[in-house]
């Protein structure tokens, strides 16, 4: 049986304490989100999706949940999660709002990382209440996202008087608010991606090396020196920097590009792009001394110009 909708508009105020809770699009957010509201209190009703994956992963962390359509959803929930891909949620917005589906008074959360508050306007005209909670959390797809939850930073973005709403809302989800204003968005969510996603990138080539090299464990190889590393920069910034760069070890880097582009040509832009920017920062920190800096960029600028190694405003 489908759960009674209210017809009539909810101010925030007097909103019971808690809320049905509906998930459009069951990928690795949604689910573990509505988990971690259903662990304080809140209920889920529905949630939608389309391919195989999605609604297996929510059989599995919403066991009970009915899978339905976008607009049924916000029929049935007070609270509704926007969890698509950034390229799909401003479409997908203005189609719920176009439809009718948008209910005075219902809070509507997108967890994009890209948008604001701003790109729930069409909902917003419509009476919803515009919450933009973007967890800083990499996703698996499992339980184990509930727990990395615990004190994990979100980055908040709402108008001034949901403000408290959304922060209570992350709090409930063990969460910690950032506030991020509307226009720092893009900014805020580069500097994720350049932190995480490429992290991801650099640690899986790392380890591919090490295999080709004859590790047979690079994972525990690189396990204790990464968790080092990162805490090393987490509490020093461009202090914790290291290695041959950073030393100035021209030949060193050399012989390591050598290397690459005799067993992994494909990483050795990248080695050449972050040697490039490891220099600069080092450079600048005072860490790298202008005499030592010379040989290792004349190395750089060398193999940059090599067939192969992009250099600046090159492509390949």
């Amino acid at each position: 049986m489908n759960a009674p909708v209210s017809k009539e508009p909810l101010d925030p105020r007097d909103r019971p304490a808690r809320l049905t809770v509906g998930v459009v699009g069951a990928g690795r957010v949604g689910p573990a989100l509505a988990v971690s509201l259903q662990l304080a209190g809140h209920r889920p009703v529905a949630v939608s999706g389309v391919s195989d994956a999605s609604r297996r992963r929510a059989a599995d962390l919403l066991p009970g949940v009915p899978v339905v359509e976008p607009a049924e959803v916000l029929a049935r929930a007070e609270l509704v999660l926007l969890t698509v891909p950034d390229d799909v949620l401003p479409t997908l917005v203005e189609g719920l709002a176009e439809t009718g589906a948008v209910r005075p008074g219902q809070l509507l959360v997108h967890t994009s990382g890209r948008y604001g508050a701003r790109v729930l306007d069409p909902a917003l005209r419509a009476g919803a209440l515009p919450l933009a909670l973007h967890p800083a959390m990499t996703f698996t797809g499992s339980a184990v996202d509930v727990q990395r939850l615990a004190g994990c930073s979100f980055g908040v973005t709402a108008p001034a008087e949901l403000r408290l709403a959304a922060e209570a809302l992350v709090i409930e989800m063990g969460g910690e608010p950032e506030w991020i204003a509307e226009e720092s968005r893009p900014l805020y969510h580069a500097a994720l991606a350049l932190g995480a996603n490429h992290l991801v990138t650099l640690v899986a080539q790392s380890m591919e090396l090490l295999t080709k090299a004859g590790v047979t464990a690079p994972d525990r190889m690189l396990g204790p020196l990464l968790g080092a590393a990162l805490d090393n920069a987490l509490r020093s910034g461009d202090a914790a920097l290291t290695g041959p760069v950073a030393r100035g070890d021209a030949g060193t880097v050399a012989a390591h590009i050598g290397e690459l582009r005799t067993h992994a040509p494909q990483a050795v832009a990248g080695y050449l792009a972050m040697a490039r920017a490891t220099a600069d920062r080092a450079l600048a920190h005072g860490l790298l001394k202008a005499e030592s800096a010379e040989d290792l960029l004349v190395v750089l600028a060398d193999q940059e110009r090599r067939p192969g190694g992009a250099g600046p405003g090159e492509t390949r």
